[in-house]
């Protein structure tokens, strides 16, 4: 599967957009859509840059989506898990208890997953908890794909 527009919308709502290279809360030079490979700072990109690194480092959690989910998914929840493995890394996805419970098929206890996961330096962060609601209710939006 890829991810629907709907589910791109999602990512760059919450991701946001930065032509200028920042720190982000993990200390990790960032830019355009959340874009963290080889960064610099001062680097500065255009919109349509952000725009072509995001679909090429979208590539790499797609993948893990579809290598790591052994259930049938709807867009939404592909979306969803794409999103969250965006945020999170493939490393914390593949590890993640709501994966596990997904591939037990306990779709229910996988999306209450979803709001362990505010977190950043130790803290609730607003924005995690803001997305991680917007994930949970793309992801349980239909049902699921049994």
């Amino acid at each position: 599967m890829r991810v629907s527009q709907q589910g791109l919308a999602l990512i760059k709502e919450h991701e946001g957009l930065r032509m200028d290279a920042y720190l982000c809360p993990a200390k990790i030079w960032t830019i355009g859509y959340g874009h963290t490979g080889g960064v610099q700072r001062g680097q500065r990109i255009t919109a349509g840059e952000a725009e072509r690194l995001l679909l090429a480092d979208l590539q790499r959690f797609e993948q893990a989506v579809n290598l790591g989910v052994k259930v049938p998914l709807t867009q939404g929840q592909f979306d969803a898990l794409a999103s969250f493995a965006f945020n999170v890394g493939v490393g914390a996805f593949r590890q993640s208890t709501l994966l596990r419970l997904l591939n037990h098929g306990d779709y229910q206890g996988a999306a209450k997953q979803f709001d362990r996961w505010v977190y950043g330096g130790g803290q609730v962060l607003p924005g995690l908890v803001n997305r991680r609601a917007d994930e949970r209710a793309l992801f349980e939006e239909a049902g699921h794909a049994e």
